[in-house]
């Protein structure tokens, strides 16, 4: 209420403090090229930002009134919402019983079922893991799936940015990075999210999610006819019993008949379902078959099967990766840390 009377005593005067801020942002800009800091293409770009909002604040700003008006009810609300939260709280709280300090809730957490946890619960208790394993880019990876799943692609991102900084040479970290700057962008696949796409092509040529959407991000640039030969090379690829056959095959036609992407479609990268995830752990488990000196895949692929509740799977792949690494103490050690 003091804000507003005193908002309502300058426009009285005929001095708007929204208008004011931005006539000094206009000041700044000035000063800035005055003194040679700014550009003249960025200068032309920051006068007219500058302006559009100055002129925006000025079609908006709101008429001096007074600012007693609504006192009496603003006082009355300020004392009852108080009171009605206490008394709501002894109705149906539980103030007998004691605090329960956030670093108890996540050992609580840690020792029951993940699928029980929400994500906001999961990505909680794997920050504290993240501490524990620095080192560890499938830590990170999972974070930030998890962050993802909460609704923070900013985060997520971050901790794929930690992800790629330790294993620089995993194609499905980069292709996952991706994937987080376009929940950032809104499903747009730009810059930074085709610049981590072919990186992962690079390590990956067949990275499945990179292929995708660097096909779709030509197809959005009017690429159509290269975009549309990047997916029927993808789906040729695909095993014929691969859930996502039918989908691709379906975005293919539309685009055919649209001549492009069409406006109705969400641009939001999918999420991969279960049956895509052990097609991708199976895929993994079938390349180290025929190429087994990847320790790192071996870790992996013990892990997913821990996490997949497979557990005579792991203990097989456990059991190899063992025989092979029997003389590499720190591949035995990441090996039985996947395990678990």
């Amino acid at each position: 209420m003091l804000r507003g009377a005193r908002a309502a005593s300058l426009r009285a005067v005929g001095e708007d403090p929204a208008l004011a801020v931005h006539r000094r942002q206009l000041a700044e800009i000035d000063d800035l090229a005055a003194r040679g800091l700014l550009p003249e293409n960025e200068l032309r770009t920051a006068r007219a930002e500058a302006g559009r909002r100055l002129l925006a604040a000025a079609e908006t700003a709101a008429p001096a009134g007074d600012p007693r008006k609504g006192r009496p009810l603003v006082l009355a609300l300020a004392i009852a919402a108080p009171l009605a939260a206490v008394g709501l709280y002894w109705v149906s709280g539980a103030p007998g019983v004691a605090d329960q300090p956030f670093r108890k809730r996540l050992a609580e957490w840690r020792h029951s079922d993940p699928s029980t946890l929400d994500p906001p619960r999961m990505a909680a208790l794997l920050r504290t893991i993240v501490t524990e394993r620095p080192n560890d880019p499938e830590a990170f990876k999972n974070l930030a799936l998890a962050e993802l799943a909460s609704g923070d692609a900013l985060a997520a991102s971050g901790a794929l940015r930690r992800a790629v900084a330790i294993a620089p040479k995993r194609a499905d970290l980069w292709a996952a990075l991706g994937e987080t700057f376009m929940a950032e962008a809104d499903g747009q696949v730009g810059v930074d999210a085709r610049a981590a796409f072919n990186e992962a092509l690079k390590l990956d040529p067949e990275s499945l999610s990179a292929r995708y959407f660097l096909a779709r991000a030509d197809i959005a640039d009017g690429k159509v006819e290269q975009g549309l030969a990047g997916w029927r090379a993808l789906l040729a690829s695909l095993r014929p019993d691969d859930p996502s056959r039918a989908a691709l095959a379906g975005e293919i036609a539309a685009v055919t008949r649209a001549g492009g992407l069409p406006e109705s479609r969400s641009t939001a990268p999918v999420q991969p379902d279960a049956a895509q995830i052990r097609g991708m752990v199976e895929g993994l488990e079938k390349r180290l078959g025929a190429d087994a000196d990847d320790p790192q895949g071996w870790v992996r692929l013990v892990r997913a099967w821990s996490v997949l509740g497979e557990t005579q799977r792991r203990d097989a792949a456990l059991a190899r990766a063992r025989a092979l690494y029997k003389d590499q103490p720190d591949i035995l050690k990441a090996l039985e840390e996947a395990a678990q």
